[in-house]
């Protein structure tokens, strides 16, 4: 379904860049091996839709811009939704159907109007929807990443498939008179533009935060014993010497500000207000949509859900050494149907393993498409996670959580074993049809996710692992209060993974200075990396106060709250799109497979040790999957990825159900 990822050619030289300024050593991260945005045909040389070759430059497009999920999410729907447009308006009458609603243009939503006096002359509608869609969606990339670090590479990219279609990048007119395809095109995006600086994204601020501001001083991560954190509850920034986002993107001097802390305020496609819950703090607004409710404190009366979920991330880095002899069946023999998602946060416990990792999964017996078992696969431990852990990352030079799908969606498309139905009934669709009509549904699913996620985070402004288990153990353990170091908000104790530093400990210090801290056995951090291409950091005792997540030294955590995780609500509503719109739950063949090479995908450090392929049976595994990763990548505990999961389900589903009504002409 995808293709391997080759190793960064330059991730020495980036980690050395880190060496020069803050002593430390530098990954770049990300997969190298792309597709070109160009793609004009499959690997079995069938023809791929316009639709989709400019789908991919929107993909290179984000991958050279700034960390920005929920704006990428926002751009990705608003392209889909143009090109839909193109693509609806140019259908011919017919006397069994409705005609498909547009969205935006011909229409009143959300108080914006996108007039249009006729409907354009249908002599030949297929060239007509192609070029209409080009005008739209270069017009929009132009628009949307004309401040991106990478802007002279995106406008290449698209005024090269521009000339390489046949049609003028220089065209710009908006004039409807003549009503041709490349004009209406450009009105169509004058249109998705201008309702766009009113949308309440703040565009016109550049996405900046207009009145949030964080509670806490930042943590500077690689100064020893620097836990400090006002309140143990909320968001902490860090302050690196040198931030290096998702993007790329070198930010020097700082702590880099909360990304989409007011996000909530922006327009969604299929969410509804009865969805919306309006608080206000400091006099300011914030909009939650799918509230999931106040996530555990520290401070509660009983801490206990709390404590649990957070050390459960660092017992889970002890998972992340290939050389500690525990092989695990990766395949779908043995991972994936998960069972039911808990509701309660005092449920976690029961789904999750806390000491080997993992879900309650259940796995398959067969494989339902070839009546055969899935075979097994078994790999260290260690190579797993660390592999789903980047993988799933969405790191540098990536096209960021909502991206990714795009990218799964685009690879299903092309597979053969693919039967191009709606909801899987009805005729075959072309691939032009099913592109776009695919795009706008995961598209509106996507901005939707990030408008409920980003509205969660920015109001419950939650506190992320590298805050909270740092905090809890500076303050002690929690497990025996006859020691000198009890206290009821600590860390519990966990034989094997979290104990109490004694005299004689390798980790006691020359003077005895750490007897009685809290140690973790966990991934050793970046510091134990000389040299990215070659070391293998591994999993040993570190001081908790010097834990790190299984990231880059120069990006460490994302920089907005933690409460919900983006990526699980990202991920299963993208599943539950793809579900609903294949009309199946499985991968084409009943597989979905991405093969790493030993020794060439990790980025972070060495590896894997091994060969492996990831491996899905279903949509949902692999968005299953995603929300484990971000656990051993030390960025989520349960009490985030879970509540994630669920709301991403309800969106999922309902930004299907609304498409459809825009299919078939009935969403007005």
């Amino acid at each position: 379904m995808l293709n391997a990822v080759s190793i960064c050619l330059s991730r020495r030289l980036q980690w050395a860049i880190g060496l020069l300024v803050i002593g430390l050593l530098v990954g770049c991260g990300g997969d190298s091996n792309r597709a070109s945005p160009a793609i004009a045909q499959t690997p079995d040389n069938r023809p791929v839709s316009v639709a989709q070759r400019w789908n991919e430059v929107v993909l290179e497009s984000i991958r050279k811009d700034r960390v920005r999920p929920p704006v990428q999410a926002r751009n990705l729907f608003h392209i889909a939704a143009a090109s839909y447009d193109a693509w609806a308006i140019y259908t011919p009458p017919n006397s069994t159907q409705s005609l498909p609603d547009t969205y935006l243009l011909g229409k009143n939503r959300h108080d914006f109007s996108c007039p249009l006096p006729q409907r354009p002359a249908l002599t030949d509608a297929q060239p007509a929807r192609e070029e209409a869609i080009s005008y739209a969606t270069y017009q929009l990339i132009k628009h949307r990443y004309r401040q991106s670090p990478g802007y002279a590479h995106t406008l290449a990219l698209a005024e090269g498939l521009m000339r390489e279609l046949g049609y003028d990048p220089a065209y710009d007119a908006v004039d409807l008179t003549p009503l041709t395809p490349a004009a209406l095109g450009n009105y169509i995006a004058r249109c998705y533009i201008d309702y766009g600086l009113q949308d309440g994204s703040n565009e016109a601020g550049s996405h900046a935060n207009r009145y949030y501001q964080p509670v806490n001083q930042p943590i500077a991560p690689f100064l020893p014993g620097n836990p400090t954190i006002g309140d143990v509850d909320r968001w902490q920034p860090i302050t690196l010497d040198v931030f290096v986002d998702q993007g790329g993107n070198v930010i020097s001097n700082g702590a880099a500000s909360f990304v989409g802390a007011e996000w909530g305020n922006t327009l969604p496609f299929a969410l509804q207000d009865r969805d919306l819950q309006r608080y206000e703090r400091a006099g300011n607004p914030y909009a939650v949509y799918l509230d999931p409710g106040q996530p555990p404190s520290l401070k509660d009366t009983d801490p206990a859900n709390y404590q649990w979920s957070f050390a459960l991330v660092a017992k889970w880095s002890a998972h992340l050494d290939p050389a500690d002899g525990v092989m695990i069946d990766i395949s779908p023999a043995s991972l994936g149907n998960a069972a039911e998602l808990p509701r309660l946060f005092g449920d976690h416990r029961y789904f999750y393993d806390e000491h080997s990792g993992g879900a309650s999964e259940q796995g398959y017996r067969l494989n339902p498409k070839t009546g055969a078992p899935y075979a097994p696969q078994w790999v260290p431990r260690g190579d797993y996670t660390r592999v789903l852990a980047e993988f799933w990352a969405d790191g540098p030079s990536s096209e960021t959580p909502p991206g990714h799908w795009f990218k799964i969606f685009n690879g299903i498309s092309q597979d053969a074993r693919l039967a191009k139905r709606f909801r899987g009934q009805g005729q075959s669709l072309g691939s032009l049809e099913w592109d776009v009509k695919g795009y706008f549904a995961l598209g509106g699913a996507m901005h939707d996710a990030a408008i409920a996620a980003w509205g969660v985070k920015g109001w419950y402004d939650y506190v992320r692992p590298i805050s909270a288990i740092r905090a809890m153990a500076d303050l002690g353990q929690s497990s025996d209060s006859t020691r000198n170091n009890y206290h009821p908000q600590g860390i519990p104790l966990d034989p094997g993974f979290i104990e109490i530093v004694e005299f004689g400990d390798l980790l006691s210090g020359n003077r005895n200075q750490h007897v009685g801290k809290i140690k973790l056995r966990a991934w050793r951090g970046p510091t134990a990396i000389s040299d990215p291409a070659s070391d293998t950091a591994g999993v040993g005792w570190v001081l908790a106060e010097n834990w790190f997540p299984y990231q880059r030294p120069s990006f460490v955590s994302p920089p907005f709250g933690g409460y919900v995780s983006g990526h699980s609500t990202f991920s299963r509503a993208a599943a539950e799109v793809l579900t609903a719109f294949t009309g199946d739950a499985y991968f084409p063949g009943g597989l979905g497979e991405f093969p790493v090479r030993r020794n060439e995908y990790l980025v972070f450090e060495e590896g894997p040790s091994v060969d492996l392929t990831l491996q899905w049976a279903t949509y949902r595994d692999a968005a299953d999957q995603c929300s484990l990763s971000r656990i051993w990548g030390g960025i989520h505990p349960p009490m985030d990825d879970m509540p994630g999961r669920l709301m991403g389900e309800v969106i999922g589903v309902r930004a299907v159900d609304v498409a459809e009504r825009f299919f078939v002409g009935s969403a007005d």
